[in-house]
């Protein structure tokens, strides 16, 4: 029962990889997901019940995983991720419920808040290429009349972009002069910008953070929990 069990959880984890690799493949390329990959996968996860040696503890661990469900839709509906990120969510709660190499405590929430940690990492890559920029004695500001708090804002939000293609404008005009605009981008209806030389904050695919979190949940755990327990 057990060597069964183990080899069911590795053909969930293939087959969760496959998903999250076509899904940001698909998000990177054309930034666009169809919903058949959700409804596939979905299915597939309940065909997947059907082989378990023990169905009635797989249906009580898939239960307690989905109560991850109701804060993917809350976080789409305000924003901060798009319906195909929910929805990846969502898939994955029932096809990988709280799945890990390491022995370590998994939570419903640990692919989440794993591709959350992740998702930080652009704000430090903008600030090193503004500051290299700088470095440069180019004017990234030029034009602007900004107290320097905002600036080093912006730094860390976005950048200076000569042709922008998928990013979302922190810039408005004011009279004579520019404005950053800092304010937080719906995620399902921001236009991206496509105006020359604008100050943008870069539109990166969540799909690639949340397949982060999963790599990450797998090889070593929830992060957050780690640091809690190494204090």
């Amino acid at each position: 029962m057990i060597e069964s069990l183990i080899e069911l959880n590795h053909l969930r984890i293939i087959l969760a990889i496959g998903m999250l690799g076509y899904a940001s493949f698909t998000d990177v390329t054309k930034r666009e997901i169809s919903d058949y990959v959700w409804i596939v996968f979905g299915a597939i996860a309940a065909i997947l019940l059907i082989f378990e040696p023990n169905l009635s503890e797989s249906l009580i661990t898939i239960g307690i995983s989905l109560i991850v469900a109701p804060v993917a839709i809350i976080i789409w509906r305000i924003g901060l991720f798009g319906g195909a990120d929910a929805f990846a969510i969502i898939v994955l709660a029932a096809l990988v419920p709280q799945i890990s190499f390491t022995d370590r405590m998994i939570t419903p929430f640990t692919i989440l808040t794993n591709a959350v940690l992740i998702s930080i990492s652009p704000l430090f890559i903008n600030f090193f290429r503004n500051l290299l920029e700088l470095a440069r004695r180019h004017d990234i500001f030029e034009g602007f009349e900004e107290p320097t708090r905002k600036r080093i804002m912006a730094m860390l939000l976005g950048y200076r972009a000569k042709n922008p293609k998928f990013g979302f404008s922190i810039e408005k005009k004011v009279g004579k002069h520019k404005k950053l605009n800092l304010i937080l981008h719906h995620a399902e209806y921001a236009e991206f910008c496509h105006t020359p030389n604008t100050w943008i904050t870069p539109g990166v695919p969540y799909m690639l953070f949340i397949t982060g979190g999963l790599i990450i949940q797998l090889m070593y755990g929830d992060v957050i929990f780690r640091f809690l327990e190494s204090i």
